[in-house]
């Protein structure tokens, strides 16, 4: 008897329940180990939020996107970003090259999901490279010919107490298909393959693997092997960047990995972090629209917290604050700033969230300030500042600014290349990274 499927559709930062959802309503979790297993593994990762209550089932939507079945319960979280602009501003943050895609994209995203956005990126990147033709490289190898090639092993030969056979041992370097980066190109087309909800981008990327599959060997793919072929990445092989990015995007919204786990676990969907995303599309505006400036990600703040010696028995190492951005005027900092993909102008500042940018405004001696980027379509956010003081003396300690990023803004910013946008886009840079002036 096959089960039938409960489908639910919710927005980021969103909550559904038995109050406000009538297919959650006296719906509860499968007792299967498995199914419990991937809520608890959701829950715990804020990834996705899934509670029961007296009267029926609760989900709660974080700053991750996609698709994820659990037990006879399938749940959507769809992007707030139009589809279109969502696209644009993907392609800005991970590099992707505009190519021609299919007429609507932000069909792909409004009705499935932001896997087969990616999926017919990924697609269409391919079938670039391989029109152009794929890359090819020079590999040794070391092998008996009847027809000899390249350089006749004579050290073998002498090993082997001369020629006993009608073959040589010869050692040549064909040039081949076959390379590092071609295997991990195949091997994500077959991923994308079995991501994608639609059936002509499941059909197109194994129709596009299938042209590999004669001169390209399988491999499988993990974490090591995309990093292996960064760092392998050259100006011979930009070509590939975007598509390893695409892949390495599509493998890593497949999984969770809990703080202190060292590997990951397999959803049964995809769940795409607008978190992830949102610090990317900062990260590369402000590196490449503050000239004067150099933005350094994840600086460690060292030295602000230390173990005292004497009272350190596990040896554990001091604990490292790491903002996302520090901006630095040669070696002075200028800025500490922490982006989070959540609507501050409509919602409040979480106090974790707040408590850590305390942290970070006191942790210099100078520049006693920091502050959040957060995204908003609404164009009447404007800057909120906190003033933190001390709770005796009333003495200023620091500031807290919780700054929004007009995301249509930044798109029109990002997508257009004329003379004033180029001006608009450092004007709009600087306001981020030091605020507007009082």
């Amino acid at each position: 008897m096959t089960t039938q499927v409960i489908s639910i559709t919710l927005s980021e930062w969103e909550t559904k329940g038995p109050d406000n959802c009538a297919e959650l309503k006296c719906r509860f979790l499968e007792d299967s180990r498995n199914d419990r297993q991937v809520a608890d593994l959701l829950t715990k990762s804020q990834m996705l939020v899934l509670s029961e209550l007296r009267h029926g089932l609760q989900v709660t939507s974080r700053s991750h996107i996609g698709r994820v079945r659990i037990g006879d319960l399938s749940v959507t979280i769809l992007p707030k970003i139009k589809g279109t602009s969502l696209l644009s501003l993907i392609r800005y943050a991970y590099g992707f090259r505009k190519l021609k895609l299919i007429s609507e994209p932000a069909q792909l995203v409004d009705q499935y999901g932001i896997e087969d956005l990616l999926v017919c990126q990924l697609n269409t990147e391919v079938q670039e490279l391989i029109s152009r033709g794929l890359l090819r490289a020079y590999i040794p190898t070391s092998e008996r010919l009847s027809s000899p090639r390249g350089r006749i092993n004579v050290s073998r030969i002498a090993l082997d107490g001369g020629i006993a056979t009608a073959t040589l041992p010869c050692h040549y370097y064909p040039r081949v298909e076959d390379t590092l980066f071609n295997q991990v190109l195949m091997s994500g087309l077959k991923l994308a393959g079995s991501i994608a909800s639609v059936v002509d981008l499941q059909r197109e990327s194994r129709r596009l693997a299938s042209l590999m599959e004669e001169q390209v060997s399988t491999v499988r793919l993990d974490g090591m092997l995309l990093n292996r072929a960064c760092r392998q990445m050259n100006r011979l092989t930009g070509a590939y960047s975007s598509s390893l990015s695409i892949i390495r995007l599509l493998m890593e919204a497949q999984g969770v990995v809990l703080e202190g786990q060292a590997a990951s676990t397999k959803l049964p969907g995809f769940l795409f972090d607008m978190n992830a995303f949102f610090q990317a599309l900062i990260s590369r505006f402000l590196q490449e629209n503050l000239p004067s400036y150099s933005v350094c990600d994840e600086h460690a703040l060292k030295g602000m917290m230390r173990y005292n010696p004497k009272f350190n028995p596990r040896r554990r190492q001091s604990p490292t604050p790491r903002p996302d951005y520090v901006v630095f005027q040669q070696k002075s900092i200028c800025s500490i700033l922490d982006a989070k993909y959540r609507d501050l102008w409509t919602k409040d500042l979480p106090r974790e969230m707040l408590y850590q940018l305390v942290v970070y405004a006191v942790s210099q001696s100078d520049c006693r300030q920091s502050s959040i980027l957060y995204p908003t379509n609404d164009v009447l956010a404007k800057e909120a500042r906190i003033d933190v003081s001390d709770p005796v003396f009333g003495s200023h300690l620091g500031r807290v600014c919780l700054r929004p990023v007009h995301l249509p803004l930044l798109e029109k910013l990002v997508t257009s290349s004329s003379a004033q946008v180029c001006r608009d886009r450092a004007e709009f840079a600087i306001k981020l990274a030091f605020g507007e002036t009082p």
